[in-house]
């Protein structure tokens, strides 16, 4: 089931500035940088952006030699491998994982390091880079998208650990089936109230 979420600008700000969705990969011990999975601009005061935050995910690589996978439909629990086919480089499924919760790509590649990559809507969330032959990345994403403003973001590339620092609100979509997230605060002068984000209208599963 996917997540239909409305953002709603219900702010003081008056600088056209950027909302950045994203995940964190929570695999990881440490604090690996985040992509910027959805950037929403120009949407002015009043205004609203519906979005779509889908269950499912795809997972795809990338390999030394400039080459690009199809993106293969993953779930948690599952592990992908890229081989070294008579084809070529293949990303394909190999079983399931070490983990329940995970998503994992080991690269069986002879040589060369891979890019290992996941996407929701189409869109990249998440990657782990120079992945060295028997060598795995593991994807973990709680049931929860960070939200902040920010400027200058590009969606699909990865953020700087300042920006990402300063983006401090995660909503939970636990047993969500649609809900608005409203922005307030904002605004020129000393009154100016910090932003926040709140989800609001929630319908649950």
């Amino acid at each position: 089931m996917d997540i239909a979420l409305n953002f709603i600008n219900n702010s003081n700000d008056a600088n056209n500035s950027e909302i950045v969705i994203f995940q964190k990969n929570v695999a990881t011990d440490f604090d690996e940088l985040a992509v910027a999975w959805q950037v929403i601009r120009y949407c002015g005061q009043g205004d609203n952006h519906p979005f779509t935050f889908p269950m499912t995910m795809q997972v795809g690589a990338s390999d030394s030699y400039g080459n690009y996978t199809p993106q293969l439909d993953a779930q948690n629990g599952q592990l992908f491998q890229m081989a070294l086919t008579t084809s070529g480089d293949r990303l394909v499924p190999a079983g399931s994982g070490t983990s329940s919760k995970e998503v994992q790509v080991l690269n069986t590649l002879p040589k060369g390091a891979i890019n290992a990559s996941i996407y929701k809507s189409g869109k990249l969330l998440a990657v782990k880079t120079s992945i060295a032959p028997q060598q795995k990345a593991v994807f973990e994403f709680k049931p929860t998208i960070w939200i902040g403003v920010a400027s200058q973001i590009v969606q699909g590339q990865v953020m700087n650990s300042a920006i990402i620092s300063n983006i401090n609100t995660e909503l939970s979509l636990l047993g969500i089936a649609s809900a608005d997230i409203v922005l307030t605060g904002g605004g020129p002068g000393a009154n100016s109230t910090p932003f926040a984000f709140n989800l609001e209208n929630i319908v649950m599963c």
